[in-house]
Parts: C-alpha cells; sequence; structure tokens
C-alpha cells in the first residue's frame, strides 16, 4: 500500500498561525460579543478573574459588567437565568467551570432549554450555549473527570458539539451562538494551551464551521479511525505509526456528536471496509456504540470485512494516581492494537 508520508513544511504557509485553542476561543467570544449586542457571558469567575482558565481574558475590561458577568457558585441558578434570558431574546453563552458541574443544573439545561422549543411548537426559541471542558483532565479524580458526550447526544432538542483544533474551537463556538438552538459545546481542558495552525480564512471575523459535518483530518484506504476531541491527535499519531507498517488510516474528526454526520463514516466506511471508534467515555452506551449502531443498521454495514471494534475509556470512575489514570484512558498504543486487531494482523 502506498504511505501517506505527515512530513510537516518547512515553514507555515502564507497567512497561517500557530494559534493556541485558549486564544481561538476568545477570538470567538470577543468577536460574537462585538457583532452582537444581544450576546453575553456569564459564570462562575468569567469576568474579573478573566476566567478560570483565561477563555474570557480581557473580555470583562472591553465589555464591561452587563456583557460578561461572575456568577456565585450555584449552577441552577445562573444557568436558569441564563436559559431565561435566552426564551427573552438574548443570546447567552453559560460557561460551566467544568461539564462535571452541569449535573448541578441539568434540569435546566435539559427540561428547561432541550424541549422548550417543541413543548410550545416552536413558538419559543431557546439559543443559548453552555460551554466548558468535558472529560478526564489530568489528576483531578472522578468527580471531575466524566465526559458527557453520551449523556447530552442522548437528548433532542440540543445540539452536541465536541472540538478538537483551534480551528474547530473557533468556528464551533461561532456557530453555536449564532444557532437558535440551544447548543452543548465540550472543550477538553488539556487542549487549551495546545497550538493548532490556523489559516487566514479560520481567522477572519467571519468564519464559522457548521454543526453536523464531520471533517477527515487524514485521507486512508485500510480502516476508518473515528474519534472527537482530544483522542483525534491520538488516532492521528497512531496513524502516523501504522503507515510505516504500511496501514493508512482515515481519521475523521466528528466535531458535532448531535446531529451526527453518519454519512461522512458511511463513505469512509464503504472504502475502507473496516472501522475503529476511538473516545475517553464510558464504554456502555457510548458515542462509539451509537456509531457503531448506526454502521450497522445502515447499508455501510455490507461493505465491513470484519466487526467495527470501539476504543473507550475504562468502565471505572476515574482514579487520582497517574498510572491508574493513564491505563483508564485511550492511548496511542491502545489505537494501534485496535486497528491491528480489526485488520487481522
Amino acid at each position: 500500500a502506498r504511505r501517506l508520508r505527515a512530513v510537516p513544511p518547512p515553514c507555515p504557509a502564507a497567512g497561517v498561525s500557530q494559534v493556541t485553542v485558549r486564544d481561538a476561543l476568545n477570538q470567538a467570544l470577543d468577536e460574537e460579543l462585538e457583532r452582537d449586542e444581544r450576546v453575553f457571558l456569564l459564570g462562575e469567575e468569567v469576568a474579573q478573574y478573566d476566567g478560570a482558565y483565561k477563555i474570557s481574558r480581557g473580555l470583562w475590561k472591553k465589555y464591561g459588567d452587563k456583557r460578561v458577568i461572575d456568577t456565585p457558585i450555584s449552577e441552577m441558578g445562573f444557568t436558569g437565568i441564563a436559559v431565561g434570558a435566552a426564551m427573552a431574546g438574548l443570546r447567552p453563552v453559560c460557561e460551566f467551570m467544568t461539564f462535571n458541574f452541569s449535573m448541578q443544573a441539568i434540569d435546566q439545561v435539559i427540561n428547561s432549554a432541550a424541549k422548550t422549543c417543541y413543548m410550545s411548537a416552536g413558538s419559543i426559541a431557546v439559543p443559548i450555549v453552555f460551554r466548558g471542558p468535558n472529560g478526564a483532565s489530568a489528576g483531578v479524580a472522578a468527580q471531575h473527570s466524566q465526559c458527557f458526550a453520551a449523556w447530552y447526544g442522548h437528548c433532542p432538542g440540543l445540539k452536541v458539539v465536541s472540538p478538537w483544533s483551534s480551528e474547530d474551537a473557533k468556528g464551533l463556538l461561532k456557530a453555536s451562538i449564532r444557532d437558535d438552538n440551544p447548543v452543548v459545546m465540550l472543550e477538553n481542558e488539556l487542549l487549551y494551551g495546545v497550538p493548532f495552525e490556523m489559516s487566514e480564512q479560520a481567522q477572519s471575523k467571519d468564519f464559522v464551521v457548521p454543526i453536523g459535518k464531520a471533517k477527515i483530518e487524514r485521507q486512508g484506504t485500510h480502516v476508518t479511525l473515528v474519534s472527537h476531541s482530544r483522542p483525534v491527535g491520538h488516532c492521528l499519531e497512531a496513524a502516523a505509526v501504522l503507515a510505516k507498517e504500511g496501514v493508512e488510516c482515515e481519521v475523521i474528526n466528528l466535531r458535532t456528536i448531535r446531529p451526527m454526520d453518519i454519512e461522512t463514516v458511511e463513505a469512509s466506511v464503504v472504502k475502507t471496509n473496516h472501522l475503529v471508534t476511538v473516545e475517553g467515555g464510558w464504554p456502555q452506551f457510548g458515542v462509539g456504540a451509537e456509531i457503531c449502531a448506526r454502521i450497522m443498521e445502515g447499508s455501510a454495514f455490507n461493505y465491513l470485512d470484519a466487526p467495527a471494534v470501539r476504543v473507550t475509556g475504562a468502565d471505572v470512575p476515574m482514579p487520582y494516581a497517574k498510572i491508574l489514570e493513564d491505563n483508564c484512558l485511550p492511548q496511542v498504543k491502545d489505537i494501534i492494537f485496535a486497528v491491528k486487531k480489526v485488520l487481522n494482523i
């Protein structure tokens, strides 16, 4: 098989810059606050402290107390305020310090935000974005390490996005703020400081990433790897290792959990005849399980030459100890093992 060599260019292309995910999110918030006076940000420490993860750095000084609002430590309370503001015609961005704390406000997210458009026969829109870090960080143990992609992806009435790169982060946040539906944006804390190349177009104020459209990050012919958030990077690393052994992986970055772009996955499976899904969440009822079920129920099933394989987090609450934590999260070696298993090599 022809090998695809992941050789970086000697210098960035014209107009291309290195931008961290943190700065990409900050740019998106700044541009949308400037573009639409109905947009405002609220959450714990988002204003005077510049955000717990510095995503809102400089925005309070620029836009003031009415547009960037520090809240008490009461997720149920400030999420309810945000949902009510959205029903009244504003476009709030509600930050959770971690999505593990969104469980305090899940009644507001699901019963108040997600269901209102349907229950009002379409007469009441709830244009709100719930955003913040999701899934495991490093050494923060079980109560701060859960991935909520499957939870929120389960619920009709919500859109759910999960960025990997800086381009994903900026484009999806801008698209989410402009959407008339409630959107859950699941970021990853460990990616905030990671720089990615961003084109001049991606850094423009008009740039958005369409919700519901996956991106093929690497072309391949032997096996399809489907992932979202931080594990996309692991898939690309595994693909680079496997390419040296003559195995070409097609890597799909889902970008959106709901609505899921199953058409892109199906087209890839038709080409490669093999499927591996990769996620940081738990295995039971997970995102990978949904992808496998959709493929089995559709026409692409007839093209599979082997059963699909899931690579997931371990089915346990996250341990605190680093060596145990590492063994609970998908690693590059686990993806390589799964690919070789599905290809029977």
